[in-house]
């Protein structure tokens, strides 16, 4: 047993193909087939993609169109996220066995600070096994884990031996562990920084620890450090409990591209009834709001506005909307639309409390929130959404 009363121990978890795995261990039809959750509509893209899948170049984020060009045998399913928040309640169940301290970063993935676990179990070797056991017999789902003194070391040793991976990183272990690997598996690297990185021939971790920190601070600012840092395996993040959401929103890809005043308002007000629905739901409420828009090109503009005040109704939201959508201009038809809040104060903040004309509007909000909260967010629209039908 490892004695040592201060060693810090992180465990990382991740659901190996999840949505793509839920639909196959619910229909067994599908196991073995290249399953890609995201839908046959060819606006869409890839949720998730089995391993079958996944051997045709197909990964998240791809649009369903390239996916389909890939793979045209390939089995394109609906996303069902319900089930998959069901699931993930079920896993993060198993989880709280193993920790009290957890951090969800996704419906599939987490952390567990199991520092000081160990003494109940033979080692954290013992933690992982058992854990990754109980989600297959219980939940017959497949989850890879790593183990190591930090969060950067765990999430990067989760995703050495994908799928059903294993892999720890004992401490004084991660100079060699790490040295060969690419600078791409330095969290937060992306192309972009690693184009940079090559050009002052840095494709290795072991070379990005050789570099000279002066010349690394003048491509990258105060990132630099933070990049010199995990490429010596130093991280010092704690694990985070119920991280709070700092936005709530909401966006929608139409099937058809729109155009025209009246049906722009029409969705625009849509997706505000939506967020308020949300905002108010979560006893939130935000001063930043955020305009999303994707034309046919695939342009793509963001607009954001802060106000003096929070707010949580739906006809503010759609009122600042409109106006930021007319900043922006509609020459051509839009593809995705999307509003977001965030900048969130306490809870329960009211805007103008002596405007009759807001106590007016927040009446009208409480009833139409009423009946959603009962009988289904669709129960209940304004004529508005009603007139472009």
């Amino acid at each position: 047993m490892d004695d040592r009363p201060h060693q810090r121990w992180i465990l990382h978890a991740d659901m190996d193909a999840f949505y793509a795995s839920v639909e196959q261990r619910d229909n067994p039809e599908l196991i073995g087939k290249p399953v890609i959750v995201g839908g046959n509509s060819n606006r869409g893209v890839v949720c998730a993609a089995s391993y079958e899948a996944r051997k045709y170049g197909i990964r998240s984020a791809m649009s369903i169109v390239e996916a389909k060009r890939r793979c045209s045998h390939g089995i394109y399913i609906e996303p069902n996220i319900s089930k998959y928040v069901d699931v993930s309640s079920q896993i993060l169940q198993i989880f709280e066995r193993f920790s009290p301290t957890i951090e969800t970063l996704a419906l599939d993935e987490a952390f567990l600070d199991i520092t000081g676990m160990e003494r109940l179990y033979c080692d954290v070797a013992d933690i992982a096994r058992q854990l990754k056991m109980q989600i297959r017999n219980e939940l017959h789902l497949i989850v890879s884990v790593g183990v190591a003194p930090n969060k950067f070391l765990a999430k990067l040793a989760s995703a050495l031996e994908k799928p059903d991976g294993l892999v720890i990183i004992h401490p004084g272990e991660e100079i060699e562990r790490l040295a060969s690997l690419s600078v791409k598996k330095i969290w937060g690297i992306g192309e972009a920084t690693a184009k940079i990185l090559k050009s002052m021939h840095i494709e290795t971790i072991k070379e990005l620890r050789q570099a000279d920190p002066y010349i690394l601070k003048r491509h990258f600012g105060k990132h630099a450090i933070d990049l010199y840092d995990l490429a010596w395996g130093r991280d010092e993040r704690p694990v985070i409990i119920d991280k709070e959401a700092k936005s709530i929103g909401n966006e929608v890809t139409f099937q058809e591209d729109i155009s025209g005043r009246e049906e722009l308002m029409a969705q625009l007000l849509a997706l505000a009834e939506r967020v308020g629905w949300r905002l108010r739901k979560a006893g939130a409420a935000g001063r930043t709001i955020t305009l999303k828009v994707r034309f046919s090109s695939f342009r793509t503009i963001t607009r954001a506005m802060t106000l003096p005040e929070p707010i949580m109704l739906d006809e503010i939201l759609y009122e600042h909307s409109i106006h930021m959508m007319d900043k922006i201009g509609t020459k051509e038809a839009i593809r995705l639309l999307g509003i977001t809040v965030s900048n969130f104060s306490q809870c329960g903040v009211q805007l103008n409390l002596f405007d009759e004309e807001m106590e007016k509007r927040e009446k009208i909000a409480t009833v139409m929130d009423s009946l959603k909260n009962r009988f289904g967010v669709n129960i209940v629209k304004r004529g508005r959404l009603f007139e472009n039908k």
